[in-house]
């Protein structure tokens, strides 16, 4: 079996950061990874990738090692840091699970082909190893689930198998309560052969418990220049104006910004702006109504609500950037006119108001409401407030 072709091949690979993989390379090779460990930062910035390259470095049959040397005024010191082989039995296991979208529909494709009274019980789990698990928000709503928890719980309590520790990778901070709560029974006393890893682009959604019980490590947004020439490197078929573009709308996050579908993208933002120009001067509803009737049910209509949802959440932030003076940070750099008019119309508390109702959109979701439903409801309240 060889290692996954777009997984990294090395630490020095994986792009940003560098002073905190740094660290966290030293801590494995001293012995010293956190039991519990937080990976903070944007979508797209590589956490999953991270996570899975930190589990082979704890995990590789070869045990790596590379030393850096430091100057300092009382000479030169050297540094171990861990790496992994990329080969062994271990290592390609762990990197088999690299598209995790991939193997959460496996999962829940495996979940459908159960009795229905096995269904209701039955959570989604990726194991590509006997001592790794990988646990995602379980379909439809997209949380962490107590039966998940409960599995983590339970096998923390079993030595390593194959491997010399147990390694949980919980791909998001969106947890039921009852979840989060117990989840907090293996963190206050983690087993010593046992790493838990949380991925989090908001550790503000964890638990204030959950959080002071872990370390955090936050990968940081590159900035828009360095996204412009990996752009160029990786995707020479962009043209620089939508390099550009690309760059600041993936937010400093480099696994985003190559994947960007900037088509997806302004056919999303083409419906966030009509429900922004209606909120601002138009009464007439009924092209707004006729475009949340497209938000239907099941997965197609899951991935355009996410979509929108995030394209808005842009806009509003480009207003609050042009009223607060900054318009050289706004992302949706193409949209500059029409933004301006915006900001011109809407006040510094309607974008609040808004922003603050896009969470509560978020939370209906989860929840399972009516997308359809949920976005007029939200729509109807930003025309309301914009009188």
């Amino acid at each position: 079996m060889t290692q996954t072709a777009s997984f990294p091949t090395n630490f020095n690979d994986f792009l940003g950061n560098s002073s905190a993989i740094e660290h966290l390379r030293t801590a494995i090779a001293a012995g010293r990874l956190p039991h519990s460990l937080i990976l903070a930062g944007p979508s797209g910035a590589g956490k999953y990738t991270l996570a899975l390259m930190l589990a082979m470095a704890v995990e590789c049959e070869r045990q790596p090692r590379e030393l850096r040397s430091y100057s300092t005024a009382f000479g030169s010191n050297g540094q171990s840091l861990a790496s992994f082989c990329g080969v062994c039995h271990n290592c390609t296991r762990i990197a088999s699970a690299a598209n995790l979208e991939d193997e959460v529909d496996k999962a829940v494709a495996i979940r459908e082909e159960l009795r229905d009274a096995d269904k209701k019980d039955t959570r989604v789990l990726v194991q590509p190893h006997p001592d790794v698990l990988i646990i995602p928000p379980d379909p439809p709503q997209l949380l962490i689930k107590l039966g998940q928890v409960r599995t983590v719980i339970q096998r923390s309590h079993y030595l390593p198998s194959e491997a010399p520790k147990k390694i949980f990778i919980l791909t998001a901070a969106s947890f039921m309560k009852e979840a989060a709560n117990s989840l907090l029974k293996v963190l206050e006393e983690p087993p010593a052969t046992v790493h838990i890893i949380i991925l989090a682009e908001n550790p503000g959604e964890l638990l204030p418990t959950i959080r002071s019980r872990c370390a955090t490590v936050r990968l940081g947004a590159l900035p828009v220049e360095e996204i412009e020439m990996l752009l160029a490197d990786r995707r020479p078929d962009v043209p620089p104006k939508q390099r550009t573009l690309i760059a600041r709308l993936s937010q400093g996050a480099a696994g985003k910004a190559l994947g960007f579908d900037l088509a997806a993208y302004t056919a999303a933002r083409a419906d966030a702006l009509l429900l922004l120009r209606t909120a601002a001067s138009e009464p007439d509803h009924t092209a707004l109504f006729k475009m949340t009737e497209t938000y239907r049910a099941g997965a197609e209509g899951q991935q355009k609500t996410t979509a929108l949802l995030r394209s808005l959440s842009l806009l509003l932030e480009d207003l609050l950037l042009l009223g607060a003076g900054t318009p050289e940070l706004i992302r949706n750099t193409d949209l500059r006119p029409e933004l301006d008019r915006l900001s011109q119309t809407l006040s510094f508390q309607w974008i609040e108001g808004a922003s603050r109702g896009l969470d509560q959109v978020y939370s209906g979701l989860r929840r399972n409401l009516l997308r359809s439903l949920s976005l007029d409801a939200f729509a109807g309240q930003l025309a309301l407030s914009a009188r």
